[in-house]
């Protein structure tokens, strides 16, 4: 029973996608047109992208970016702001996950060493903010951008011009953030490194993003299986240790959802109560309801019964905000900074939710004032 808690503690939000499919099978019992529902592109997608992602990540590339942009700091602002926008911009092509497991213990360790522990949970939880928006200006930033572009069909051009405001405005509002208050003078130096890049390894990476990049604009290797035929069989040779890295239980989440999605179209007065609610308020439905089941599920759900992609791309981003579940990205930050020497829980989780709330005033009022131009 022990185990059965932890696990469903661990994937909380696998578990509740499973438990919807299964009581959502009992209303519409199990058929050939179960299949219909998944989307295997989706999918695809999202597992070649984590393969990919965990393959770049195991050549320390960016661990070694980092290295070189923070050495010549001289004192701390230029420091922090360093260390936010590393995630701001990395999350766009790593996703805002993989950003956050690479650049928070990174800041961890550079902040103790340089005597800032002070400065440790506002720049961890800036960080944090930084992944989350940083992420909603490309289709590969988060699983929610890549479900909704390939579900909606939209052009890439649309879907950057649609992001970009908003983009712009958070990298503002971060830099702005970052820069008030007083600083301090620090001196870096780095140990020579002590792993090594596979450049045979990562130009097989490099050529294998670029054909899923291909895939996701709809430019090349597309249908989906082309692209993960390439990825499966390269994956398998050269690269079966990352196998084990996927996140599996993110890709069963998504088949959950497929599955309690489709059923519950299937049902004309669910349907049709649900899209009478979400019709004129997606935008907020979506932010809404990312508080409380995060924001990859909210997407999903609410997608299978409108067509405004738009409003729900813009609710489900900014819905990254809030709550420590809003984005599970967050609770990555989190759990980093907990299991640190004299971590002080409670105070991470008010500073956390502080500046949240000040993002996201900052990004709806942006979003109402630059409604006109979405």
């Amino acid at each position: 029973m022990k185990a059965v808690i932890k696990f469903l503690k661990k994937e909380t939000v696998f578990s509740i996608a499973i438990i919807m499919a299964v009581v959502s099978a009992f209303f519409v019992p199990p058929s050939a047109k179960y299949i219909d529902y998944l989307d295997f592109k989706v999918l695809t997608l999202l597992f070649n992208l984590m393969l990919i992602v965990a393959g770049i990540k195991e050549q320390w590339i960016f661990r070694r970016i980092a290295e070189k942009l923070t050495l010549n700091a001289k004192s701390s602002k230029p420091l922090e702001l360093i260390l936010v926008l590393l995630p701001f911009f990395s999350s766009m092509v790593i996703t805002n996950d993989v950003a956050l497991i690479t650049f928070v213990p990174f800041a961890l360790a550079l902040l103790n060493g340089v005597g800032l522990q002070k400065r440790i949970i506002r720049t961890l939880v800036l960080q944090t903010i930084a992944a989350n928006l940083g992420s909603m200006l490309t289709p590969i930033g988060n699983p929610q951008n890549l479900y909704l572009y390939t579900k909606s069909g939209m052009s890439m051009g649309d879907f950057f011009l649609l992001m970009l405001p908003l983009s712009l405005v958070a990298l503002a509002a971060l830099i702005i953030v970052v820069l008030v208050g007083k600083k301090e003078e620090i001196k870096l130096s780095f140990d020579k490194p002590n792993y090594e890049i596979d450049k045979k390894k990562l130009i097989i990476l490099a050529v294998l993003f670029v054909i899923c990049l291909g895939t996701v604009f709809r430019l090349s290797f597309d249908p989906w299986y082309i692209s993960f035929g390439i990825v499966l069989v390269v994956g398998l040779v050269f690269f079966r240790n990352l196998f084990k890295e996927v996140d599996y239980f993110l890709l069963g989440t998504f088949i959950g959802f497929f599955i309690f999605i489709g059923n519950m179209q299937q049902i004309p007065a669910v349907t049709k109560v649900i899209e009478s609610l979400l019709s004129g308020q997606e935008m907020v439905v979506s932010f809404g309801m990312s508080q409380v089941i995060s924001n990859v599920p909210a997407a999903m759900l609410l997608s299978g019964f409108t067509d405004n992609t738009k409003a729900l791309l813009m609710g489900v981003n900014i819905g990254g905000l809030g709550t420590l579940i809003a984005s599970l990205a967050s609770l990555i930050s989190y759990k980093f900074y907990a299991v640190t020497e004299d971590s002080k829980k409670g105070k991470y989780l008010l500073i956390f939710t502080a500046w949240n709330v000040l993002f996201i005033v900052i990004m709806f009022v942006a979003y109402w004032l630059l409604k006109g131009v979405f």
